[in-house]
């Protein structure tokens, strides 16, 4: 019986934005069953609760889902490495956009590494129109009045529009 290939995506996803959906695309290609782990990061005031960023990824990402099974969103409660080993999950996906990401990211994984050796990390290259957005800079623009629709979904620019 073969074993299923399962990663965990971990993020705040606060707003999702193509950069994400980008990256989920990709990881499908790598894993059977991917985990999106969406997190409250206790160094970051949120915009929008758990619930509501699980409800945008669900509507953002249901064009590309093509198996019921093969995407699971899930709520991060703690450590990831705890969380991944719960899922029976052997890796962790982790988009980087920059060099600037890449420090943090490799910290990250060093600890994680210290924490649960049997999982490994895969680092994703965000696709060149993709590796400037971020969830912070989305939610700046456009409290700025700025537009933001060519990083997020129309969805999710509704949402983003509620709360201003």
């Amino acid at each position: 019986m073969k074993k299923n290939r399962i990663a965990v995506y971990p993020g705040t996803f606060d707003p999702i934005t193509f950069g994400h959906i980008d990256i989920i695309k990709r990881s499908l290609k790598l894993v059977d069953i991917l985990i999106i782990a969406v997190a409250n990061n206790i160094n970051k005031i949120s915009l929008f609760t758990i619930d509501d960023r699980i409800k945008m990824i669900e509507n953002d990402i249901k064009k590309i889902i093509k198996s019921k099974n093969k995407i699971i969103i899930k709520k991060l409660p703690g450590l990831l490495t705890n969380f991944a080993k719960k899922n029976k999950a052997s890796s962790i996906i982790r988009g980087l956009r920059a060099v600037s990401d890449f420090e943090y990211e490799f910290q990250m994984t060093g600890m994680n590494y210290q924490l649960d050796p049997s999982i490994e990390t895969i680092f994703l290259m965000s696709s060149e129109k993709n590796s400037f957005i971020s969830s912070n800079f989305v939610k700046e623009v456009h409290k700025l009045n700025g537009d933001v629709s060519k990083f997020v979904s129309k969805n999710t620019l509704n949402k983003l529009n509620q709360k201003n």
